[in-house]
């Protein structure tokens, strides 16, 4: 007998959850869609900025501040010009070859301290960086 009573209850309980199901996939596609139509959004925003962003450049925020941005074709075009290698560059650094090579590949970002050092030493002069790496 509590079979009998039970039944058409279970079956409107296991419609409400096909309903809910259905519901939740429903959704569950729309998540989707629109993360999809999000990172796509971001990838046009990033081409139609690249040119503009990526530079080594001290800009002053109003709490005296500085913030630097970092191009790694920036140090790339250091590096040549002071005649340097990339262990070499890395010794002016403070930082591993390996550091400097996963920089100028664009790998690895640098952190904020190693910003600040590689701001110092895109300001050098060759015949100054080349006496901090051989001092006699």
């Amino acid at each position: 007998m509590a079979r009998k009573e039970l039944k058409p209850e279970l079956q409107d309980m296991r419609k409400l959850i096909t309903s809910h199901r259905s519901e939740i996939a429903a959704l569950k596609r729309e998540v989707k869609a629109l993360t999809s139509q999000l990172k796509a959004t971001q990838r046009q925003v990033k081409a139609t900025d690249a040119p503009k962003a990526k530079t080594v450049t001290e800009e002053v925020i109003p709490k005296k501040s500085k913030q630097i941005q970092f191009d790694a074709r920036v140090l790339i075009e250091k590096r040549a010009v002071l005649g340097i290698t990339q262990k070499q560059m890395a010794q002016l650094l403070g930082a591993s070859s390996l550091s400097v090579y996963k920089w100028e590949t664009g790998h690895v970002h640098p952190r904020a301290a190693q910003l600040e050092r590689i701001a110092e030493v895109l300001k050098l002069g060759k015949r100054k960086a080349l006496a901090l790496l051989d001092p006699q």
